[in-house]
């Protein structure tokens, strides 16, 4: 952020400055004490079980200069700026990274990027962070805290929370801003486009991923559109990328005045990819193809779904000036950025590990799935699964559409973790002609009770569900060989319900 007086920050959030302590100078925005540094302006958040309130003398020990909170922080000297509650605190953070994006594009000409869709929002934010650093020098590999001349959120920091924090990340030797934006409901991605304005926006897919929330994939639409809306005119240097591969993100172009560049595979759009394919890794390798020229581009990141990730990311360096050489090199030599998307790791065993556990919906555990399918082919297949969270009335027939798919791709082995998911395992215990077998668990522990029965070397195992399911431990434990205390090795007949084609009734 640009440097700016306790004083100056309570002007520009319309709090009364503090009597004391108002000449310190702010240089960083902190939420956790455990990277607060000297200069920081700690934000004190009241949570569920921890009041970050309480924490604020930890914080002034660690560097920072004062609090933005709603209460008074018992035993801390810091000067406080005082807000209602906690809306109040995320509503001054975000005027705060307003004005110091808004200094920082009119001094330094600092050009903000955002992206946003139902499915790919992470994994497309690292890839065009990996081109923006590849065109600065930084190579694509560099990360935020060794060179600051590209930033971008860490990991999903895309809500009314992250947002903010990542634009205040930006320092003066910051070219560009990645920024990721993600919406619970309509008006959300507006909101977040007002405070740090964009010049160059991104849609990915409109899916049915929060269907829970928004009621119909038309809402989505509707909510997704709103950063295009919030685009600059192309007179203005605007740029809108919309993958026309997805007709509802396609039909988003008369509603922003920014230039549409459309990426995809067809041949009538902007950035195309020409002759894909995918190797025994489910990696894919295509030409990148541009008004300006072609290049190869061959990704290391898993999934044919990274395809048009990576078509989007080219848009951001072609709109940014980059050559299509430097971002096909770029493309492909960046790597996964973010924890437990894809990740593949091999234990000594020959054991394959796909983590892919950090978030799931419909259409992220579709490619999972198409990824296993791929990267298993000769090989003994796991799919461990559990619920998709927040998909409302679609969510029993999303999970039964994914267990069946399951069979379709002749998954081996199917273990379904939680009776929230309990859809998925009926769904492929009914499709029908199939040799493998699904089991159904109430919990971790009972997944990795038929893990450490049943893994043989040289089998592959994918581990996805939602967030809140924690499959991130299986995958752990997995990778540590099981080496980790376990119930016995027979778990309860109550925890496991199986089916192998036809042994349970629907």
């Amino acid at each position: 952020m640009i440097a700016m007086t306790v004083r100056e920050i309570a002007t520009a959030i319309g709090v009364t400055p503090p009597a004391a302590g108002g000449d310190a100078v702010v240089t960083s925005v902190e939420f956790d004490t455990r990277r607060v540094t000297s200069g920081a302006l700690f934000v004190a958040l009241v949570g569920e079980r921890v009041d970050g309130h309480d924490f604020a003398e930890t914080a002034r020990q660690a560097g920072a200069v004062a609090v933005l909170g709603s209460k008074e922080t018992p035993g801390s000297a810091l000067p406080l700026l005082r807000v209602a509650d906690n809306d109040a605190v995320l509503e001054a953070l975000s005027v705060l990274a307003g004005v110091s994006v808004a200094a920082l594009v009119e001094r330094t000409g600092l050009t903000v990027v955002g992206v946003t869709g139902s499915a790919g929002k992470t994994s497309t934010k690292d890839m065009i962070a990996a081109v923006l650093r590849a065109g600065t020098g930084g190579g694509s590999e560099t990360t935020d805290a060794e060179d600051q001349t590209v930033i971008a959120p860490p990991e999903s920091f895309n809500n009314e929370l992250g947002h903010p924090y990542t634009a205040l990340r930006a320092t003066e030797r910051t070219r560009f801003l990645v920024l990721e934006l993600s919406a619970r409901g309509i008006g959300h991605i507006a909101t977040l486009a007002r405070s740090v304005p964009l010049l160059i926006g991104a849609v990915l897919n409109v899916g049915t991923a929060h269907i829970g929330e928004f009621g119909t994939v038309d809402a989505i639409a509707r909510a997704k559109g709103e950063l295009v809306e919030a685009l600059p005119s192309a007179d203005a240097g605007g740029v809108a990328i919309l993958n026309a591969d997805d007709p509802r993100v396609r039909a988003m172009a008369p509603r922003t005045t920014a230039a549409v560049v459309t990426v995809g595979t067809g041949p009538d759009v902007t950035v195309r990819a020409r002759d894909v394919v995918t190797d025994p890794q489910a990696r894919a390798h295509f030409t990148l193809v541009t008004p300006e020229g072609s290049a190869p581009v061959a990704l290391t990141v898993v999934g044919a779904h990274q395809v048009s990730n990576a078509l989007t990311a080219a848009a951001v360096g072609r709109a940014v000036g980059l050559t299509v050489e430097q971002v096909a090199g770029a493309l492909s030599a960046a790597t996964a950025a973010s924890k437990w998307r894809m990740e593949i790791t091999e234990r000594a065993d020959g054991v394959t590990v796909v983590n892919d556990a950090y978030n799931a919906n419909p259409d992220s555990m579709k490619a999972a799935l198409q990824a296993l399918a791929v990267i298993g082919e000769h090989r003994r297949t796991w799919a461990v699964l559990g619920e998709m969270a927040e998909l409302g009335p679609l969510s029993q027939p999303a999970h039964d559409e994914i267990g069946r798919l399951v069979v379709r791709l002749g998954v081996d082995r199917l273990i379904v973790v939680g009776q929230r998911a309990r859809a998925l395992h009926l769904g492929a215990h009914l499709e029908g002609s199939w040799g493998g077998e699904s089991e159904i668990v109430d919990d971790l522990d009972a997944a990795l009770v038929i893990l450490r029965r049943d893994l043989e070397p040289g089998d592959v195992v994918l581990v996805k569900a939602s967030r809140s399911v924690g499959l991130d431990r299986v995958a752990a434990a997995v990778l540590a060989e099981l080496a980790a205390p376990l119930p016995g090795d027979t778990p309860p007949t109550s925890s496991i319900q199986q089916s192998s084609n036809g042994q349970e009734s629907a």
